[in-house]
């Protein structure tokens, strides 16, 4: 039931309503923003919630069971409001959002609360940001369990694998730039492949803190799977970790690691099946 003050609820029931969608998104870095979509800054328990030129949310769907209700938010992008650079840095994955029905003409009404979820995919189109709201019900349409498979469901280095990534782990600095994806480090002798399925990530300039996977490795030269939010400047540090493949082959051989190997490399599979079936 919504707990809404009684003069709230008759401004919700006049023939004409003086009513505006808030929401409030609250990062996981602890910054927190405010916007409407009406033409003002309105506060509301002493947030600021900006008038963001372009910042709409569509129509809020809910159902009883677990189906996942549906709630988007979209806007032009804005260095004043939500920046591209910001969500391609990854500060706005899985940030909090509430939302709320205010009227404001009379902010003393107290609000509405609609909605509290997480924001999932967002996807940039043309200047324009489109960011998924998933509900709590959402975590209800995980998949449990596991399966089984040939490859290691373990992440490399966890309390499963149970090896040391120190043996693994090295720094340095760029020296040179190729583009956004290529970044090259002259001082690096591992064989090629050795960071293949691993990790970089920087501990100084303007992407400090922030991590990114490596998709192919030659000696000196890592490719990442995506680009970091900002430009990476000559003579930035990282920290890179070897990856694995997940292959038992890599993990015996490479890590000797056999032992803690989380999968089922002999199981027959369906290949294997379907060929023993025709066969008799």
């Amino acid at each position: 039931m919504l707990n809404i003050s009684t003069a709230l609820k008759d401004a919700l029931g006049a023939e004409v309503t003086t009513l505006a969608m808030c929401w409030k998104l609250t990062r996981k870095d602890s910054v927190v923003l405010g916007f409407t979509e009406y033409d003002q800054n309105l506060v509301i328990d002493g947030l600021t919630c900006k008038a963001a030129a372009g910042v709409s949310a569509t129509a809020i769907t809910s159902s009883l069971g677990v189906k996942v209700g549906n709630l988007e938010i979209e806007g032009m992008l804005s260095d004043e409001a939500i920046a591209e650079a910001d969500i391609l840095a990854g500060l706005y994955d899985d940030a909090q959002i509430d939302v709320w029905l205010v009227d404001y003409t009379n902010l003393a009404l107290g609000k509405l609360h609609l909605k509290t979820g997480w924001l999932g995919q967002i996807r940039i189109e043309n200047g324009v940001f489109v960011a998924e709201v998933r509900g709590l019900s959402a975590a209800l349409q995980r998949t449990l369990g596991e399966v089984y498979t040939p490859h290691c469901r373990a992440r490399f280095g966890d309390a499963r694998c149970q090896f040391s990534l120190s043996s693994v782990t090295h720094s340095g600095t760029f020296t040179a730039i190729e583009n956004s994806l290529i970044l090259k480090d002259s001082a690096r002798t591992q064989s090629s492949g050795y960071f293949d399925y691993g990790t970089l990530r920087m501990t100084s300039g303007a992407n400090n803190g922030q991590l990114r996977e490596i998709s192919a490795y030659e000696v000196g030269k890592f490719t990442l799977r995506e680009p970091f939010g900002f430009a990476v400047a000559l003579g930035d540090s990282y920290v890179a970790i070897a990856g694995c493949d997940k292959r038992f082959e890599t993990c015996a051989s490479r890590f000797a690691n056999a032992l803690n190997f989380r999968g089922e490399p002999h199981v027959p599979g369906t290949d294997r099946i379907f060929t023993t079936a025709s066969t008799r």
